[in-house]
């Protein structure tokens, strides 16, 4: 198989699966205080509800724009790429809904490890706007599946209340 056809296999693959899991987190967040290992790593969990709100409308936001990267991807509609992943770059929820002082009590509560991983995460997606200004196919494929990867090793370290599949994988 391709680069080409595993990359995009993986990623519908991937999309599906966070969309999914995403959304039914979403809808379930008023659950019950869970005292699980699992629970006590996660960060939303640990969050203010204003905050924990933010982030999972963040990732949904970024789980349709990857969507519409993928799309964008098999399609070669390269602005379509560019566009999306500088939207993920830029955060679409936190930036705009957030005043600095919000910021700052968030990156206060969140740990230090978290933190690194979302300004790796958006790193990547600014270097993927780059690969599709410049039309570079198989560089877009290389930083999409590393945006991935970068969500999934997150999920597993920070979000094993929402995710424990990944509880103990990719770390």
């Amino acid at each position: 198989m391709s680069i080409l056809k595993s990359g995009i296999v993986f990623g519908a693959l991937f999309i599906a699966g966070a969309s999914s899991a995403i959304a039914q987190h979403a809808h379930g967040a008023a659950a019950a205080h869970d005292t699980s290992a699992a629970a006590q790593k996660a960060v939303g969990s640990h969050l203010p509800p204003q905050y924990r709100a933010l982030i999972i409308q963040e990732m949904l936001a970024v789980t349709e724009a990857s969507k519409r990267i993928l799309e964008a991807l098999a399609r070669g509609q390269d602005d379509v790429v560019a566009r999306n992943a500088q939207q993920i770059h830029d955060s679409f929820v936190l930036e705009q809904q957030m005043t600095e002082a919000d910021s700052k009590a968030l990156h206060a509560a969140l740990p230090h490890s978290f933190i690194e991983r979302d300004e790796e995460f958006h790193s990547l997606s600014a270097q993927l706007a780059e690969a599709a200004r410049k039309g570079d196919a198989n560089e877009q494929l290389t930083v999409f599946a590393k945006m991935q990867r970068a969500c999934i090793a997150c999920h597993a370290a920070h979000a094993t209340d929402r995710f424990p599949n990944l509880a103990g994988k990719m770390n």
